[in-house]
This record gives structure tokens, sequence and C-alpha cells, in this order.
């Protein structure tokens, strides 16, 4: 018997996740979103996965050998993480945090924790999101700072212990 959509969602909120904003760039300009659902596929060649709902208008500008950038958020950057998911214009958006590109041309934040620039390498339409598929080309390391993470529908931090 199917699961049900409500019940679902209320499971998936008690999965915390790291907060991310997933940018490209095309003709049009600069194009971003917050996302959680992002994950490590394989570190040979490295991959990583993106899911973004269908509907979002950021959506299209994502396309197989384009640009992606996956910027991790640190617990200070919860403001870049609102405007990302709000309904500001691209440009808007651009306005919170300081970005630069690297190898891609995908924006990158420099304040990030961690942002990992990428190329589309195959796009896969599941339900009502896409699952990205992303060659990791640059690495970018930031400081380490507490992460921010949404759990339970709210964002919290998440302190880095070494060792």
């Amino acid at each position: 018997m199917p699961v049900e959509g409500a019940t679902y969602r209320e499971a998936m909120s008690r999965l915390g996740a790291a907060v991310n904003v997933i940018t490209t760039i095309d003709e049009r300009g600069r194009h971003g979103l917050t996302a959680s659902a992002v994950c490590s596929v394989t570190d040979q060649p490295a991959t990583l996965l993106v899911c973004i709902n269908r509907s979002s208008r950021s959506r299209v500008a994502f396309r197989v050998g384009g640009p992606i950038c996956v910027n991790t958020l640190a617990h200070a950057q919860r403001e870049i993480s609102v405007a990302f998911a709000g309904r500001l214009g691209m440009e808007e958006r651009f306005e919170e945090g300081v970005w630069t590109t690297l190898a891609t041309g995908a924006p990158v934040l420099e304040e990030a924790l961690v942002s990992f620039d990428c190329l589309v390498s195959s796009i896969v339409e599941v339900g009502t999101h896409s699952v990205i598929f992303c060659h990791v080309q640059e690495i970018r390391l930031g400081d380490a700072a507490e992460a921010l993470v949404y759990f339970a529908r709210a964002y919290h931090g998440l302190s880095h212990q070494p060792g």
C-alpha cells in the first residue's frame, strides 16, 4: 500500500540535512535556489546529486553540460538561505553574500562552508523532482564554522567539533 504524501513529508522533516544554495548561469543571467536534498554519489569520479522541484522557476536554467555550484551554508548565513528560498527576483537573491566563480562559471558564495563547482552530467525526472547528477570540477573549502541544518521544519546550527 502506498504511503500518503503528508505522512512521507512529516517523516522527511525528521531527517536533518545541510542547507545549500544551488546556483547556475545561462544566457539570461544567474539563477539560484535553496535545497537540502544534496548527497554524494561517488568519489571516483567525484559526483554528487541535487534534487530540485520541477515547479521551481529556477529549474529550467539547469541543463545537461551546464554549470552548477552547490554552496553549503554556515549557520550565520541563514538569511541567504531565506533569500534564495523566497519570492525575490533572481538578481535580488544575489545581493545577499559575496559571489565569485571557479572553473565552470557558476556563481560561488565566497563565505560558504564548502562549494562544489560542477558540470551537470545527467538529469532524471522522478515524480515532482528533477534529480541532477553533477561531476565536481573544483572544490573551495571555507572556514570551519557552525553549519546550517534544516530539521523539523526549522533552521538549526551544528557545531564543528574537531577530532
